[in-house]
C-alpha cells in the first residue's frame, strides 16, 4: 500500500533540506513570502512561487499554531471561522482555488468542530489576469484560531514576486509539501459507490469502497456544502472489510429542502490515506 506523505513529514524533510540548500543560496536571495501576521495563537503568512507561463502562481497560506491552539477546516461545524482570502483586484491577481488537507474532528461533549491542532498549510492557486513585470499580491485574510474560545484573526498580507529574481527552492519545497498533503482523488480502491439524499430523514446516505487493509478505528468522514447547507456528525451504519456505509444528517436553511444541484464536497480519512470528491445528487 502506497501512503501519501503527511504535512508533518514534508516539513521534516524541508527542515533537513534547508541545512544543505542554505549553502548554495546566493547572498541577498529574496524569499517569495509575506511578512508573518501574528496573533495570540500563532502566525500566518503567504508563500508564493514564480508565475508560470499561463499566469498561474502556486502559493500557500501557512498557519503556524502555538501549542494548544487550533484552526478550522472549510466547514468548521457549529462554531469556528474557516480561512477566507480576498485579493486586491487592482493588482490583477485572482484566487482560483484553495485546498484543504484532511482535518480532524474535535468534540468536547458540548461543541463539535472540524479543523487542525498542528501547523497547517493551505495550497492556493492564484492567477495573474493582467499586468507586466513584478507580480504584487495583496491579500486580506480572515480566519479563526482557538484555544478555549475562537479568536477571529484578520489582516493584510503583501508580497512581491520580482521579475527574473532567484527562485528560492525552500519556498517551492513548502508549496510542493502542502500540495502533497492534500487528499487524493477517487480511485478504483478508494471511492464512493453510492450517494443518496433521503429527504424524509434529511440525511445523506453513503456507500464507500476503502483501501484494503485499513483499520476500522481510523475512519472519518467530512462533508462541506454550499451556502445554506450544513451537516451533522456522520454515523457509520455498516463497516465490513473494505466496504463502509454511513449516514450524515443534513440541515438546509430556507425554502429549498433538497440537495439536488448543490455542490457537496466529501473528504474521507482511512488510516494513512485520504480521498476527496464532489457528490452529485439527482
Amino acid at each position: 500500500m502506497i501512503k501519501r506523505p503527511t504535512y508533518e513529514n514534508m516539513v521534516q524533510r524541508i527542515g533537513t533540506a534547508s541545512l544543505l540548500v542554505a549553502f548554495f543560496l546566493p547572498a541577498g536571495a529574496q524569499a517569495a513570502s509575506s511578512e508573518w501576521m501574528t496573533s495570540a495563537g500563532g502566525m500566518i503568512r503567504i508563500v508564493a512561487a514564480p508565475m508560470r507561463q499561463d499566469g498561474t502562481i502556486p502559493a500557500t497560506l501557512e498557519v503556524k499554531l502555538n501549542p494548544g491552539w487550533k484552526t478550522y477546516w472549510r466547514e468548521p461545524g457549529a462554531s469556528g471561522i474557516p480561512p477566507q482570502i480576498t485579493l486586491d483586484p487592482a493588482e490583477g491577481v485572482v484566487l482560483e482555488k484553495i485546498g484543504f488537507p484532511v482535518p480532524k474532528t474535535f468534540d468536547d461533549g458540548v461543541v463539535r468542530y472540524v479543523g487542525y491542532d498542528k501547523s497547517v498549510a493551505f495550497p492556493l492557486t492564484l492567477k495573474r489576469l493582467h499586468g507586466e513585470g513584478d507580480v504584487k499580491i495583496r491579500a486580506s485574510v480572515f480566519l479563526g484560531i482557538c484555544e478555549d474560545i475562537c479568536i477571529p484573526v484578520q489582516g493584510e498580507l503583501d508580497l512581491t514576486l520580482k521579475h527574473g529574481d532567484f527562485d528560492n527552492p525552500l519556498d517551492a519545497a513548502r508549496i510542493d509539501g502542502a500540495v502533497a498533503a492534500l487528499p487524493e482523488p477517487p480511485s478504483e480502491d478508494f471511492k464512493v459507490t453510492k450517494a443518496v439524499y433521503d429527504e424524509h430523514k434529511a440525511a445523506v446516505q453513503l456507500s464507500l469502497r476503502l483501501p484494503p487493509d485499513t483499520g476500522k478505528e481510523h475512519r472519518e468522514l467530512f462533508l462541506a456544502g454550499s451556502s445554506g447547507v450544513t451537516f451533522g456528525k456522520p454515523v457509520i451504519t455498516q463497516a465490513g472489510g473494505a466496504e463502509l456505509q454511513a449516514e450524515i444528517p443534513a440541515r438546509l436553511s430556507g425554502k429549498d429542502k433538497t440537495l439536488k444541484g448543490k455542490a457537496v464536497i466529501l473528504t474521507v480519512r482511512a488510516d494513512g490515506r485520504s480521498m476527496e470528491t464532489t457528490l452529485a445528487f439527482e
